[in-house]
Order: C-alpha cells, then structure tokens, then sequence
C-alpha cells in the first residue's frame, strides 16, 4: 500500500527549503503535487465546485460547462462532477424498492449507460487540459449509491443540507439492514465491484484520481447503530481506492457532519476535503490527526453566499493560519449554489489565494 503521509520534516532546519520553493512560480500541476507531497507550494492551490445544470451534464455542453467553469476562475484543479450517476438499470423503474430489487442488482462492467456518458465526459476534458492541470472525477460511495436508488431519480442536485429531518431513503436502508442483512451487504458488494471497475476506467479515460464521496450519519444512526459503518461500508470503500491506489490525486470528500472524522483521517488518500466551517472539525483540530493533504477553507453555505467580498478573503486568510507550517489547497467544504454565491465573492477568494491584488 502506498504510503500517503505528507512527507514534513521538522520545522527546524526547514527554513531556506520554505523560502526557495515560494520563490519559484509554479504551474497548476507542480503546485497541488507540492502540498500532496507536504511541500509549500508558490502559493496554496484553489479550487471550487457546483453542479451544472440539467442540460449540461452529459455530451458537449457538459464539456464546455467544466472548461468555462475552469477557465472563468483560473482553478488550479478541477472536480469532475458525478452527474451521470451509477446506472440505474437493475429494475425497469431505476428504483430498488424491494429485497427482491436488490438481488436484482449484477456488477457492471463500469462503461455502460451512464457510466459511458461520464467517460466521454472526462476523456474530452483530459484531452483539453492535458499538462495544464490535475483532474479528479466523483464517485459516490456503495452506501450513498444504494441509498439514493430506493427513490426516483432526479437531475437537480444542490449543496447539502445538515437539517436533521426524516429521510424515507434512511428508513427503508435501516429496514433492510434488520429485515435482510445478507441481501444488503450483497447489493453493498455489488455496486462496490462495479464502482472499482468505473473508476479504473476513469483513469483510462484520463482522469488522475477520483473524488470519494462518503457520509457515516446515514450509517452509523441511532437505527442502525455504532460500528454499521466500519463493518459494512469502510471494507467497501477501500475496496473501490484499491482499485486506482496507483493514481496521483485521490481525494476523499467526508460530505454532512461526520460522526468519526478521525477513521476517514487515515484513509488511503492523497487529499481530504470536509465542510470544516460549519461540520467540524477545524483545520487547525484536523491537521494534526490527518494523514492526507488538508482541502478545505471555505464556507459553502455561509460566507460564500452572504458574506462579503472582505468576509471571504478573511476566510482564506484564517484557513491559512490553522494550517500553520502544513501546505493545504483551499476549497469549499462541498458543492455551492451558483445562483446564491456572488461572482465577486468568488473573484475574493482568487486574489486573497494569489495575495497580488489580481
């Protein structure tokens, strides 16, 4: 196994290493490998992310939404979004309703239906920025990816809410954990499989590494009880990052309000990316405990939608002084509204990033 740890030397000694390498410009790519490897880079890599419009997910306009999306904000990498999901073709609804449903569920090969409309997608997307910058592509974990089949398929998707409300979805996952364990850890394995053959062909078709979504509070509620995660859903994810361990920009995304931040801490990744502004834990709690590179800074739901342009720069600069002496990239904590986040707050947090006023 590949060892992820940033590779930081004590901070005696380190000085004039400290000094050479920010005083040498960096390309997008030589910049997020430097903090990948525990390095100060010229300046801390930048990136953000929001869901396209439901005409903009496959095809052409899905390209073109993602080069725009890069280039309008000069993004030093680029979050492939995950919005051709895992195929719902096990029943002719697209939805797993019933035991019966479940054992419906055979490994895919990773390139059929949606699958495919995603490859196309990333291929096209390596292909125009080939050696300008590093791309990562989502994939959502076998437990959200199960989870979200038990309803009817939806194209609008929005940043996460942390509201604690009754979510049928929850219900009927908790139902079958007690009414059908082996089926579901079946069904779990399933989607694992053919989640690992996905992401290998992400990489084939150009991608350098895959962004792992996961949550724990849908698993290790009070329903299902502690430890459902690690027993069920942690030997699945590593599955799925076993598959692409020989890539270079893995990163995991630990989506709503973790229960044990510290089991996803250790995960066989290069980059960690958490809401750390309004789920926990800070940077600064964090870094300390955390073996991949820290991604985070920024408030998705709060300073980047009503804050000022001020607020958001002095966001970056707080982001930075948590980490200390640890190089991090700077980034939200999940996906943003586009319609809810002024373009100027986005122009602050690039010139608060660059620190040259542009």
């Amino acid at each position: 196994m590949t060892d992820f740890s940033p590779r930081l030397g004590p901070a005696e000694g380190r000085t004039g290493a400290v000094l050479a390498d920010i005083m040498v410009a960096m390309n997008k790519i030589e910049r997020v490998i430097a903090v990948i490897e525990g390095r100060q880079p010229d300046r801390p890599p930048l990136s953000f992310w929001h869901h396209f419009s439901p005409d903009q997910i496959s095809g052409l306009p899905a390209i073109e939404a993602a080069q725009r999306h890069v280039e309008t904000h000069d993004l030093d990498f680029l979050k492939i979004m995950d919005d051709n999901r895992y195929p719902r073709t096990a029943t002719s609804s697209g939805v797993i309703e019933t035991v019966a449903d479940l054992e419906r569920l055979t490994v895919l090969r990773g390139d059929e239906d949606s699958f495919g409309r995603q490859l196309e997608v990333i291929g096209a997307l390596a292909r125009r920025f080939r050696g300008e910058l590093l791309m990562t592509t989502t994939l959502f974990n076998p437990w959200s990816v199960l989870r979200s089949m038990t309803k009817p398929a939806s194209d609008v998707h929005l940043p996460p809410s942390l509201e604690e409300v009754a979510d049928p979805r929850d219900a009927t996952m908790t139902r079958w954990l007690r009414e059908a364990p082996d089926a579901l850890d079946r069904a779990l394995r399933v989607i694992a499989e053919s989640l690992a053959a996905f992401a290998r062909n992400c990489l084939s078709a150009g991608a350098d590494g895959i962004f792992l979504s996961l949550r724990d509070d849908w698993v290790d509620s009070s329903e299902n009880g502690v430890g459902t995660y690690d027993r069920l859903v942690k030997p699945r994810d590593l599955e799925i990052l076993a598959a692409v361990e020989h890539a270079r920009f893995n990163m995991l995304h630990v989506c709503g309000k973790a229960l044990d931040f510290d089991r996803f801490a250790v995960y066989p990744v290069h980059v960690i990316n958490w809401a750390d502004r309004y789920a926990g834990p800070s940077i600064a709690d964090a870094i300390a405990k955390t073996r991949p590179a820290v991604c985070a800074g920024l408030d998705n739901l709060g300073t980047m939608v009503s804050g000022s342009p001020a607020d958001c720069a002095a966001e970056v600069a707080d982001a930075l002084r948590q980490a200390g002496e640890r190089p991090i990239l700077i980034a939200p904590g999940c996906t943003y509204d586009p319609a809810a986040v002024p373009q100027d707050n986005l122009l602050a947090i690039r010139r608060a990033v660059r620190g040259d006023g542009s």
